[in-house]
């Protein structure tokens, strides 16, 4: 490449910023600018990050990469194997300043607080201004959401979705009020399969990205590079490019959103994708702009081709929790990362990282995510993250897992979720209350248990539910701050219900389990796989 030339501008794009509209191109001089990524080790072992979520940020970086030069842009690529590459992007941009000697950095503000810190100090230490523009992708500005955070001292979503529903003028009425009369219809997105499972509401299986050239080689790099990390990509399909995203964005309207509604909630074995649409990962890389999302689902209420229980609750995990999660992430960061409102202290059982774990729903959640580099809400709230709150476990860890293993994992997104919503960590800065249940729920929304040995209904004994075991446990030792907490009364108050004999018997049961790792010993004694 040449450096003869004067390089005004260096355009920084990070992984999750592959989008040509950004802020950071909106005056790009192709003859004067020159955009620049980077491949490094230390982004994907910074936490122990899967195969799967590596995969999807390679393969779409570097198509990114080819399809910024077919606009005629000079571009500056590291590859991950490239000779010289220090492996790591403050020093891998030193470099690129060095050689090029820009007048000017720019880029788009950063998905997550330490990325940012760390390309304002490299740009500090190499003496060149650096222009940080807003994220267009956003519905909310983080100035807007500032705005809409002054002076409540609480934050909820629902309010905040109210908001963006009626300044995004979506499904609202011609009065302005919401479609159907009421903003909200989760009471109606609750359901769970009959018997037969999700067969008998006709569930078609989701139309899968298939690897080009591109992609295999990023496989077979991962596989390589990263062979100790944990997770697999034989069964790797994820959209890397935004053609790839509006396809899975037009099957999933068509085919899935329809009962998307009823059973947002559900979970069913060896089923991973059910009625979900598999859109994250292609949003949070910027592959796919959540306007165009909400808009394909708006428009298949209007053409009644979806009900409006469907489309609101898609919607509203757009435009209401992934916009309000956001905004939580960038007010409270980074004294954020580090809340743990429970003062929880165990280690994260090593079954997170291998699936080998005798409760079949810990077994189905983990083995899907470590497959495929995906879990559904409920199985990331309500399994793996509800273990994780009832054994005590650090949230620190629990995020660390999160963001390592989930292919559409962004710390802006990944942390307030885990830490504050899954582990409330952040003692109800994002939920009012602990979402602590025993396996009952489980049982009410899959049929994991009737593959399981544990019985969700008894909290002691060989084949009691560790997940039971563990509520009641919880709520012991955590008794006194949950009684000033009034959508906790009730719970509370059955607790109070228990004689001292089982309240002792459920906790030496669950101590038990954590002097296992976190596992109940297996039947006969032996220690579970």
């Amino acid at each position: 490449m040449s450096t003869t030339r004067t390089v005004r501008s260096l355009v920084v794009v990070l992984g999750d910023q592959l989008d040509s509209a950004a802020a950071a191109f909106d005056d790009f001089d192709a003859k004067r600018d020159i955009v620049w990524l980077a491949e490094v080790a230390a982004e994907s072992e910074h936490v122990w990050t899967s195969k799967p979520r590596i995969a999807v940020f390679l393969s779409a970086m570097r198509h990114f990469r080819d399809g910024q030069r077919k606009l005629g842009r000079t571009v500056h690529y590291t590859a991950l194997d490239e000779h010289g590459n220090t492996q790591s992007l403050p020093t891998e941009l030193a470099r690129a300043v060095a050689k090029l000697r820009p007048e000017r950095l720019v880029m788009t503000e950063a998905g997550e607080w330490r990325v940012q810190a760390m390309i304002t100090r490299a740009a500090k230490a190499a003496g060149v201004p650096i222009d940080v523009r807003p994220d267009r992708h956003f519905f909310c500005t983080r100035a807007d959401f500032a705005a809409h955070a002054e002076g409540r001292k609480i934050l909820r979503m629902e309010f905040f979705y109210r908001e963006m529903r009626r300044k995004h003028r979506v499904l609202l009425d011609p009065q302005g009020e919401p479609e159907g009369g009421q903003w909200n219809y989760d009471h109606d997105n609750r359901g769970s399969f009959n018997k037969g499972g999700p067969k008998e509401v006709k569930l078609r299986a989701p139309a899968l990205t298939q690897p080009d050239a591109i992609t295999r080689e990023v496989m077979a790099l991962v596989e390589k590079r990263f062979a100790s990390h944990p997770g697999e990509l034989k069964a790797f399909a994820w959209p890397v490019t935004p053609a790839d995203a509006r396809v899975t964005l037009r099957d999933f309207v068509e085919h899935r959103l329809p009962q998307f509604g009823q059973f947002q909630d559900a979970m069913w074995t060896d089923e991973p994708w059910l009625f979900h649409s598999r859109l994250s990962a292609a949003m949070n890389l910027k592959l796919l702009d959540p306007r165009e999302v909400v808009a394909a689902a708006e428009r298949a209420y209007r053409e009644g081709r979806v009900s409006l229980a469907s489309a609101e609750g898609f919607i509203r995990q757009i435009l209401g929790w992934r916009e309000y999660v956001r905004g939580i992430y960038w007010r409270h960061m980074p004294r954020y990362s580090g809340l743990n409102a429970l003062g929880a202290k165990e280690k994260l059982p090593e079954f997170y990282w291998t699936g080998k774990c005798e409760m079949n729903c810990l077994r189905q959640s983990i083995g899907q995510t470590l497959e495929h580099g995906y879990a559904h809400h409920i199985q990331r709230l309500m399994v793996t993250g509800l273990y994780a709150l009832l054994l005590g476990v650090e949230p620190q860890q629990v995020h660390a897992w999160y963001l390592a293993v989930y292919v559409d994992a962004v710390e802006w997104v990944e942390l307030p979720n885990t830490l504050g919503m899954s582990q409330y960590g952040d003692g109800g800065i994002m939920a009012s209350k602990p979402y602590a249940a025993t396996g009952k729920y489980i049982d009410r929304m899959s049929n994991y248990c009737a593959g399981c040995r544990f019985d969700p209904a008894k909290s002691v004994g060989e084949d009691a539910c560790p997940f039971t075991t563990l509520y009641w446990d919880f709520l012991q030792r955590h008794e006194a701050l949950l009684a000033k907490n009034q959508r906790m009364a009730l719970q509370i108050k059955n607790l109070a219900r228990l004689k001292p004999a089982e309240r002792a018997a459920i906790q030496a049961r669950a101590r038990e389990i954590k002097a296992n790792g976190g596992a109940p010993a297996a039947a006969g004694g032996l220690l579970a796989l």
